[in-house]
């Protein structure tokens, strides 16, 4: 008897719960919070499979990614009931994803026509050339004053382009009107919100403002630039803010998360802006840096667009609600940054687990002069150079695999050091410090090193979670949910560790003057000029 009615009695004491998903490019998690502190009651993550067909070409699953994301809402539910926590305290669910990753279902059988594109993919990069070329003076900034990016394969328009030209089923599909468009939110939130059966088809302006079909200045889809590509509009979504009530979960019964049914999914944000608003950088001039299987450095700069002359991109920050401004941010992205963990651990075998990266690179504590440019998707941001590709260089006899993990942390600290440099240039101010997020953060040899290399300290909260937070604020926060206040002075205190630049500043500017020196050397390698009877890149 007393051990029931401490248990309700706990319940209660708890509150509104918000809960995130967070469906990013490695895996998906299920995260529930408390709203009133912040905290993180209880999670599941699910690894997700990459498939690369052809190299250059990186798929996934939707309805793996789908199913991830019911088991990750199975076991959490189950975890907190085993903790006596009360389902039903859950008030909202807010959706976070790995953006630009391109995704084409049938709207009346609801099964994808294809697997989803994957940001990174580079299958793309002749069509990219193909429109580039046919802009006045081949300019890859043709349409940034509209959209705020590059023409470049990491963006979901020539994904969708691609998949209209070479996949039967969609070109079919879009000709019968059948075909829906969307990136990951989208499927997710249409999926969960009753799929076939009355779902709803909507992104949110931060994850449409990375499709270049999306007007950054009108927010909304702009008619010339989906005529350019040559996409009707008719496929897309409908664009709403970053914090508003979408649509109701609607889940099996059979399935242990069955009692989410009915609680509004009212959050959506592209995983970079999620992680800013987690990050609580709401003041013009704040940045957060994730680390993740890519590297996204976000400046958030107000409610005017700043234009980047330096080679970042003009984002959409967050749009905390409909009658709320608009955000922006300048972005600076890495492809490649924990995925280079990955390749070190599948691809070559050095080492079993990304600890053991740690290890072997602290016992070096140096590179040896062998420098490490893994341009393995082109080059992101500031050079926007799909014809890169990865290069070691600085090898001696004496290098071993232990220089050649350090070379791999460096690498990502040096890929951060550029996009910081560019985004001082654009917007003349000088950043006093680097917060940061994400998986590959719990390295702190890795988090020393950047220091060192930005020469200011970097500053990471306790909780990493903080991508899958700020969809939970948001949705949280959301007109009719409201148990989640965005008031500076009511968001809770983060407690956060420190690091400070340890090496002198002369040496740091020689090795990253050395690094930039490899980049060079990456550059122009990979060209699509001599085309063998059409197959080009295949094995």
């Amino acid at each position: 008897m007393n051990g029931t009615m401490a248990a309700s009695s706990n319940r209660i004491m708890l509150g509104p719960l918000v809960a995130a998903i967070d469906q990013g490019t490695s895996s998906t998690r299920f995260l529930v919070f408390n709203a009133k502190t912040a905290e993180l009651l209880s999670h599941h993550q699910v690894e997700i499979k990459q498939s690369f067909p052809k190299e250059g070409w990186v798929e996934e699953d939707p309805k793996e990614i789908l199913q991830s994301v019911y088991e990750c809402m199975d076991r959490t539910c189950e975890k907190l009931t085993q903790l006596n926590i009360d389902i039903s305290n859950i008030k909202a669910i807010g959706v976070t994803n790995q953006r630009e990753t391109t995704l084409v279902w049938d709207k009346e059988t609801g099964e994808p026509l294809y697997n989803a594109i994957v940001w990174l993919d580079l299958r793309t990069q002749s069509t990219v050339e193909r429109l580039i070329n046919k802009t006045p003076g081949r300019n890859k900034n043709h349409l940034k004053h509209k959209t705020g990016l590059p023409i470049s394969t990491y963006f979901s328009a020539v994904k969708l382009r691609w998949l209209m030209d070479n996949v039967e089923k969609v070109h079919e599909a879009v000709l019968s009107h059948r075909a829906m468009f969307g990136t990951v939110d989208s499927w997710l939130i249409w999926c969960l919100t009753g799929g076939k059966k009355g779902g709803v088809h909507c992104t949110d302006v931060t994850n449409a403002s990375r499709t270049m079909l999306f007007n950054i200045h009108t927010m909304d889809w702009d008619p010339e630039l989906c005529k350019y590509f040559d996409i009707p509009m008719e496929i897309l979504p409908k664009v709403r803010s970053s914090s508003e009530i979408y649509g109701l979960m609607k889940i099996s019964s059979n399935l242990k998360s069955g009692p989410l049914t009915g609680v509004p999914i009212s959050g959506c944000l592209g995983d970079q802006s999620a992680a800013l608003v987690g990050q609580m950088c709401f003041k013009d001039g704040q940045a957060k840096n994730t680390y993740g299987t890519g590297c996204f450095l976000l400046k958030n700069v107000g409610t005017k667009p700043v234009m980047s002359d330096h080679g970042l991109l003009t984002t959409i920050a967050y749009k905390l609600g409909r009658d709320k401004p608009a955000c922006y941010a300048l972005e600076g992205s890495v492809a490649i940054a924990g995925a280079v963990v990955r390749w070190l651990m599948d691809n070559l075998g050095i080492i079993q687990t990304s600890t053991e990266l740690e290890k072997l690179a602290a016992d070096v504590g140096t590179s040896y002069g062998c420098y490490f440019v893994p341009a393995f998707s082109g080059l992101y941001a500031p050079y926007w150079e799909p014809s890169a590709r990865g290069i070691i260089c600085g090898l001696t006899q004496f290098t071993n695999r232990s220089h050649l993990a350090f070379a791999a942390l460096e690498a990502v600290c040096f890929q951060t050091r550029e996009i910081l440099d560019a985004m001082n240039q654009d917007s003349g101010i000088h950043l006093s410090q680097l917060q940061v997020d994400g998986g590959m953060t719990s390295n702190r040899l890795l988090m020393q090193l950047q220091a060192d290399i930005l020469c200011i300290p970097v500053v990471k909260p306790s909780m990493p979670e903080t991508t899958a937070l700020g969809a939970a604020m948001a949705a949280g926060a959301a007109e009719g949910v409201s148990v989640w206040s965005l008031n500076p002075e009511d968001l809770t205190e983060v407690t956060s560790e420190r690091f400070e630049p340890q090496i002198n500043p002369e040496e740091s500017e020689l090795r990253y003057a050395r690094w930039k020196k490899a980049v060079q050397r990456a550059m122009n390698w990979e060209t699509t000029e001599p085309v063998n009877n059409g197959n080009a890149g295949q094995k």
